[in-house]
This record gives structure tokens, sequence and C-alpha cells, in this order.
């Protein structure tokens, strides 16, 4: 089962820390984590991924409820809700094969950011299934980097 959390903290030093120690300490894993400044400069917006039965989930809940800088936390339903990531990715190609890379970027939405003379460099925002869609599909091109945000989630109006 897949938690998503979307915590409310005090934008402070040491909040990351103590809600990263709590995973640890407690043996949760973090499968994703993205931090952000809100609109209110004092408050931070975290979106956490965890997977784990439901037992795991709801105490990962009532855990991030007893954290002293979490000012609100609400766990949102994976079917009710719009979760994108962003990454930046480095494929290698030939000649022959180029067009078939640009083509893959097209019918993804994906928009190639930098072409070099062997490579390309990739960018995708989209849903997290999707990322790990296009990189299953640009392996056998030969993918020389990769670099992922955390997901950010919201529930849908």
């Amino acid at each position: 089962m897949k938690g998503i959390f979307s915590v409310l903290v005090e934008n402070k030093d040491g909040v990351l820390s103590g809600v990263s120690g709590l995973f640890a300490r407690r043996g949760y894993n973090i499968d994703s984590l993205a931090v952000g400044e809100t609109e209110q400069h004092d408050v931070s917006s975290m979106t956490i991924v965890s997977t784990g039965d439901t037992r795991t989930i709801d105490q990962i809940e009532k855990q991030l409820n007893k954290q002293v800088d979490v000012i609100k936390v609400r766990r949102l339903e994976e079917s009710r809700c719009i979760s994108l990531e962003m990454m930046l990715i480095r494929v290698s190609y030939t000649p022959t094969n180029r067009g078939g890379l640009i083509e893959i970027c097209n019918v993804m939405g994906a928009k190639i950011m930098q072409l070099a003379q062997k490579s390309m460099m990739i960018e995708l925002h989209a849903a997290p299934e999707t990322v790990e869609e296009f990189i299953n599909l640009v392996r056998s091109f030969g993918i020389l980097e990769v670099q992922r945000t955390g997901t950010i989630a919201m529930t849908r109006a």
C-alpha cells in the first residue's frame, strides 16, 4: 500500500532532520520526499510517499502528527490526487537511432533541453508512473545520468 502524506511544517532549521529521523528510528521507508516553502514564508510543505501495510501507513500518520514542528498532516488518496515528478535524464544516441529517441520524447511529452554530439538531456514532468515508463522506454539507448525530484501531490478540487 502506498501512503501519500501532505505535511505542513514550521519553516525552520532541523525540521527535515526530525521528520526523516522519525522514519529512520521506526524503520519506515521514504520512497519520495519533496519539501518547499509555501505562500507563507514561515511554513513549508512536505510531500512524503511511503509504502507499507495498512497498519504501517496508519502509524506513520500518527507519528507525524506527534512531531512538535508539524502543523498539519493530510493523507492523500492516490485516486483523488494529482501527483507529479520532474526528471532530467541524459541519454546517449547514435545517428541511426536519434529519430527514435526524439519520437519517444514527442509522444511522452518530454522536452529536449540540450543536444550534444552523442547524447541529449531530456526534461519530463509527469506522474511518477509515467516517469518510470519513460525510463524503461529509453533504457535501450543508454542512460548516462538521471536526476529525479520527489513526488509532489495535491487533492483534486
